[in-house]
């Protein structure tokens, strides 16, 4: 066994991962109002009962964050894509759009979830203010509440000692967390293997 020790440098950068995490997880445990349910919830009821495909949108690095939540929907077997790509089809009824837009609107997350409800496809709006009122939280049929510091917030003044995530980031880290574990619950709802999983995984790197 190596006997290696800490170094300082290292003892920090677990500190700061740890006030991280926590920042994350205190996401989770927050009241949530009383017309809305739990984030998780909605997302693995939409999805187990998916019959369509599945669209996923937003911009910046929440953009990202759909990017690689989409990418994990194509590995359980769904026919998942990423609007603005080349190959993505047209949404008609029966199909899901996943539209994230932290402050609350965004004028092309509002455009492209009216084009989804007019083809008949449902619409899921993932926020950080499920009350701003906007032509995306007027399409969505459910919403998927994480409140979390946006870049449209003001930053908190820091607390001595205390990692603050800049901008976005915490409403970002919070959905790349809440992803992950609707990939977990909806391998065991679907029926998907972790070997099922990888097979679906490319080859072409």
């Amino acid at each position: 066994m190596s006997n290696l020790t800490p170094t300082p440098a290292s003892t920090d950068a677990a500190t700061m991962a740890a006030q991280i995490c926590h920042q994350i997880q205190s996401i989770f445990s927050l009241p949530l109002p009383n017309n809305l349910s739990p984030p998780l919830n909605v997302l693995i009821t939409e999805l187990a009962t998916l019959r369509g495909r599945v669209f996923v949108y937003g911009v910046g690095r929440e953009g990202l964050m759909m990017k690689a939540f989409c990418m994990r929907l194509f590995h359980l077997g769904l026919s998942a894509h990423v609007v603005g790509d080349m190959t993505t089809p047209p949404a008609t009824a029966g199909d899901l759009l996943l539209a994230s837009a932290g402050p609350g609107d965004f004028s092309t997350v509002s455009a492209l979830c009216r084009v989804a409800e007019n083809a008949g496809s449902r619409v899921v709006l993932i926020t950080a203010k499920p009350d701003t009122a906007s032509e995306a939280r007027s399409c969505a049929d459910s919403v998927v509440f994480v409140p979390a510091q946006t870049m449209a917030d003001r930053e908190d003044d820091r607390i001595a000692g205390e990692v603050r995530l800049p901008m976005g980031s915490l409403y970002e880290g919070a959905l790349f967390v809440l992803f992950e574990m609707a990939v977990i619950k909806l391998a065991e709802v679907i029926g998907q293997s972790p070997a099922e999983m990888r097979a679906r995984h490319t080859n072409l790197e």
